[in-house]
């Protein structure tokens, strides 16, 4: 009964969830607000520059930002295609390399991307480096990172909810009822959260490199690339914020036709 009722707690904040993504149709969890975000997050950006090292002037540089702007004139055409252009208004778009071994990329909630050059073996070409920017820029176009700050917040209102259910018994079971609770919601609520968060991420940046005139099967082939970096070390698809390398390789097949679709309708930007 205190499972369903803590996992109720989440179920609610889902449900009664505000905004609506335009790119993904949904209702989405979100107490935080762009205008409370943006800021932080350019600040937290100019920060990280500050501290690790851009590679500027080089052939790789270069490519980081033709594709950046690729992906960025991509999602302008795509949210105008949505009727909601003024959607980007408070984007404000960098494109930066940092010298790292780190095989990794992101893009912070409004626009301020960062590639390491430790992944740029693995996407190889042009159109690697578009599955991955467009994937991570979407990610920021979906208002992932606030729904995961939501999704935080609501984790901790559950933890305090046992708190108050489990107060008048020992400290002992009290413990034992916030292990059980912290296990479940992470396990059985964030984790699958943010596994879907990267199918939507996939399926949006799919499109938006499509519509950049980049091949979305190219998508495919790069991450096989990537689950051969992995080697078959990455943690059970149920423990993890990712879904399995064979998951998403799967995914990606079936979203395809339907992205390559979707940018023959908005209208592919380069050719």
């Amino acid at each position: 009964m205190k499972k369903n009722l803590l996992l109720g707690i989440f179920a609610m904040g889902l449900l009664y969830s505000c905004a609506t993504n335009p790119l993904t149709g949904k209702k989405s969890l979100n107490f935080v607000s762009n205008s409370e975000l943006f800021p932080s997050s350019f600040q937290q950006y100019g920060t990280f520059l500050k501290e690790n090292k851009v590679i500027v002037g080089t052939a790789d540089a270069r490519r980081v930002e033709t594709v950046g702007v690729r992906i960025k004139a991509a999602a302008e055409k795509y949210l105008t295609y949505l009727g909601q252009s003024q959607y980007l208004n408070d984007y404000r778009w960098e494109y930066k390399l940092i010298d790292s071994k780190e095989v990794n990329a992101w893009c912070m909630p409004g626009g301020k991307i960062v590639v390491y050059s430790g992944i740029l073996p693995i996407t190889k070409d042009d159109a690697g480096l578009a599955t991955v920017m467009g994937h991570e820029v979407s990610h920021a176009l979906a208002n992932h990172g606030a729904q995961r700050m939501s999704a935080a917040q609501l984790q901790q209102l559950g933890a305090v909810g046992v708190a108050v259910a489990t107060g008048s018994q020992s400290a002992e079971k009290q413990q034992m009822w916030q292990q059980y609770y912290g296990l479940g919601s992470q396990v059985g609520v964030m984790l699958p959260f943010s596994r879907n968060h990267e199918t939507e991420a996939d399926k949006i940046g799919l499109t938006l490199m499509a519509i950049a005139g980049y091949n979305a099967d190219d998508s495919v082939v790069f991450w096989q690339r990537m689950a051969a970096q992995s080697a078959g070390q990455s943690p059970p698809e149920f423990l993890s914020t990712h879904p399995s390398d064979a998951t998403r390789i799967a995914n990606l097949k079936a979203l395809i036709p339907e992205a390559k679709a979707l940018a023959a309708k908005v209208g592919v930007i380069y050719r």
